[in-house]
């Protein structure tokens, strides 16, 4: 093939999903049944003097809303395309012109996030199979923890074996920690020598970190061997110090080598200036300040961001995202490309539904073909220009074919002093950081809301999903860890549609109707707390009463009801086994979807309008990305961790009890007392109901009357629990 010919050729397809035409006919049919419910409802309303009418109109809105909410969801499965990178056409073409990579690691708190968990990270990121002299690394510590630091001084003398120990033999994953995981037998390896020598120094380097961090303390002779700790003293806090930059590795420089002769990419640590008085705006301040100073140190045209535990798991991403955005014919428009989040701890029953696994193949691959592609805060590969507010122009060209090392001249010393100021805290006053450039402020998902800005000033993202998952991160253990950060995404988007940023304003015009509508589905996971609370309560409730809110079966406007939920819920169940999950994570993703919707995206909206009135303000949870020896076994066996007596763990326990006590009341009404035989057709939609919840629930029953390990729900719940609900079960009777 001629180098003409080969210049021509795209570097990358796009692939729409077989079988749309068929799916938007089986979604009419859904559509002509919710339209069929809520006309029955309309046509059907109690009179006043009838028991239930207030309850009947509360399931109307309910039904009005859940209508709403699928025809939103629609929009991210009219029109799922699927993207194909051709990595060997980029080398052919670019060969040595390939452009600079920064790539930013982001950590928080050493406690939560464990600097060894931090370093394999940075480590991955560093052994990518790419130019290492065009490859850098940054890592923001937002804790300023000397612990991080020494962690990553450890880990940029490991990377001189390392790097070449994974280039040599093509190991996979290059996360350390991640490869000796699954290769933990160097009698099944061709290279057990080499094997040996490079576990033996990662474990020494390992065992070094962690008795650091369990002493709390860098020793003193540790602390003599560089510059970087005479930074720290016993006056700096992790809300109060001064900007630290610290060049560990400078990737100019020819004596930067691994053990193999070869040069190691860049390497730097930033804990930007905090003080108590100043608002550091979380996660996108830090973005905003790594930013500005890797334009300083290497100012790579295209920026890697990373969190502290989602590692490389695929030495070639780096080249699968160039494919984009070199492409001769639309790469000039892509601002971004977004990969999955996937996790390496995730069974296959997934029973805090943290894989994802549908949203990753169809709902965002569904964005992506309305040219609304998400950006998700970590596995994504930004055009700086882009990121840093430049709006697209059909003018504008890229150049690609130098590596631009801003102030090469200049020393070490020079560049980090240089790049403090970068990282001072007063350095965005009267600037637009946060407003037109970088990551915005002012949101918990200060990504969502970073991607449709960018969009709206003209680029195109673009959503990748490889067979070969590119990033690897550490999913919840606990129930609550993954509540808490259900409950900040859904804060945060809920705050998102409430301000000068929702989709349906901000970008009218200036992306589809179809991105819009996509976007709003997760903007509105809050306010699904209402109606699905609703459908949790009411009806078992009017089940111990014997009265009947839906139709009989014998009844044809029974159809509808029965069409919709049947066909709904078999849709989602084969969707989801098409895309990798098992039947028992779909069970699970639909008990987990109830018990988010009671707490986390309930708490969410209580939140979002206790703001509006101004009497909270915007926080920012970090989950822990470990566990203890407990915790872990039971997660491991596939058991939920409950473990407390949080408000959360209380209505999960107390809608749980309540549809027990009125399924099984319900019953033994409709069995033994005659006077309700005759309505026992409107009320088997209440048993279904009521029935499929239990089905649900039975977890957490276990938890309650069950278990006796430390994950069980406590006693105090249990009792707290079993009042409430009581409680409850007797309103019907007061009504």
């Amino acid at each position: 093939m001629g180098g003409e010919d080969e210049a021509v050729q795209p570097l990358f397809a796009t692939k729409p999903l077989k079988g749309r035409v068929a799916y938007r006919c089986f979604a009419s049919t859904i559509f002509v049944g919710i339209c069929l419910i809520l006309v029955y409802r309309l046509k059907h309303i109690p009179s006043a003097e009838e028991h239930g009418r207030w309850a009947w109109i509360g399931l109307f809105m309910a039904e009005l809303w859940f209508g709403f909410y699928w025809i939103i969801t629609q929009s991210a499965r009219w029109n799922v395309i699927h993207r194909v990178p051709f990595k060997d056409r980029l080398l052919q073409r670019y060969g040595e012109k390939l452009p600079g990579v920064d790539i930013f690691v982001c950590t928080a708190d050493p406690t939560l996030e464990p600097p060894t968990l931090v370093v394999n990270t940075v480590l991955s990121a560093m052994a990518y199979n790419y130019p290492t002299d065009k490859l850098s690394v940054y890592l923001s510590d937002d804790g300023g923890s000397e612990l991080t630091f020494y962690a990553l001084l450890e880990a940029s003398r490991f990377s001189k074996h390392w790097i070449p120990f994974c280039k040599k033999f093509k190991v996979e994953p290059r996360s350390p920690q991640g490869y000796f995981v699954q290769h933990n037998d160097s009698q099944d390896i061709t290279y057990a020598h080499e094997w040996l020598a490079i576990k033996k120094l990662y474990e020494e380097m390992k065992n070094r970190i962690e008795s650091a961090v369990e002493v709390g303390s860098i020793p003193k002779e540790v602390r003599d061997q560089h510059k970087g700790f005479s930074e720290w003293d016993s006056k700096i806090t992790k809300k109060d110090h001064q900007s630290i930059v610290q060049n560990l590795i400078d990737g100019r420089d020819t004596n930067a080598i691994d053990s193999d002769g070869n040069r190691l990419p860049t390497l730097v640590y930033i804990a930007r200036e905090k003080r108590p008085q100043v608002h550091h705006n979380f996660k996108a301040g830090s973005m905003n300040a790594l930013t500005r100073v890797s334009s300083e140190m290497s100012n790579g045209p295209i920026i890697l961001n990373l969190d502290c535990d989602m590692y490389s798991n695929d030495p070639d991403a780096i080249m699968d995202a160039l494919c984009f955005f070199l492409d001769e014919e639309k790469g000039h428009r892509v601002s971004y490309v977004q990969y999955p989040q996937h996790y390496n701890n995730v069974h296959k029953s997934n029973i805090y539904s943290c894989s994802n696994m549908v949203v990753n193949k169809i709902e965002l691959a569904g964005l992506d073909g309305y040219g609304g592609a998400l950006y998700c805060g970590t596995g994504c590969f930004h055009r700086r220009e882009s990121l840093c507010g430049r709006r697209y122009s059909e003018d504008f060209k890229a150049e690609w074919s130098t590596r631009t090392w801003k102030n090469a001249e200049r020393t070490v010393q020079e560049l980090e002093e240089a790049s403090k100021v970068l990282a001072n805290c007063s350095y965005e006053k009267g600037t637009l950081w946060g407003k037109e450039m970088g990551l915005m402020y002012g949101c918990s998902v200060e990504d969502v809301i970073t991607g449709l800005v960018i969009q709206c000033k003209g680029w195109e993202p673009v959503y990748y999903n490889p067979d070969k998952r590119a990033f690897l991160g550490v999913a919840a253990t606990t129930l609550d860890d993954a509540l808490i950060q259900y409950k900040r995404w859904a804060e945060g988007m809920f705050q998102i549609f409430f301000s000068k940023y929702c989709p349906f304003f901000y970008g009218h015009r200036k992306i589809k109707l179809g991105a819009q509508m996509g976007y709003c589905i997760y903007l509105l996971w809050a306010p699904n707390s209402l109606p699905m609370l609703y459908y949790t309560i009411v009806p078992p409730l009017f089940l111990l009463r014997g009265i009947a809110l839906f139709p009989e079966v014998s009844s044809l406007w029974f159809l509808p009801f029965a069409y919709v939920f049947t066909a709904k819920y078999a849709y989602s169940m084969l969707e989801a086994v098409w895309c990798g999950d098992s039947f028992k994570a779909w069970w699970n993703l639909e008990r987990t979807w109830l018990i988010r919707s009671a707490t986390s995206y309930l708490f969410a909206l209580i939140d979002n309008i206790t703001k509006q009135l101004g009497l909270s303000e915007t926080t920012f949870a970090i989950t822990a990305k470990v566990a203890d020896k407990g915790v872990l076994k039971r997660y491991q066996q596939e058991i939920i961790e409950f473990g407390n007596a949080s408000l959360m763990v209380t209505i999960i326990s107390t809608l749980a009890l309540l549809n027990l006590f009125s399924l099984v009341g319900g019953m033994t009404r409709v069995i033994f007392r005659m006077e309700f035989r005759g309505g026992v057709a409107g009320l088997i939609p209440h048993i279904i109901l009521c029935g499929l919840t239990v089905m649900l629930n039975l977890p957490v029953y276990h938890a309650l009357f069950i278990r006796s390990d430390k994950g069980r729900i406590p006693s105090s719940v249990m009792f707290k629990s079993i009042v409430l609900s009581s409680l409850a079960c007797l309103l019907p009777y007061l009504l």
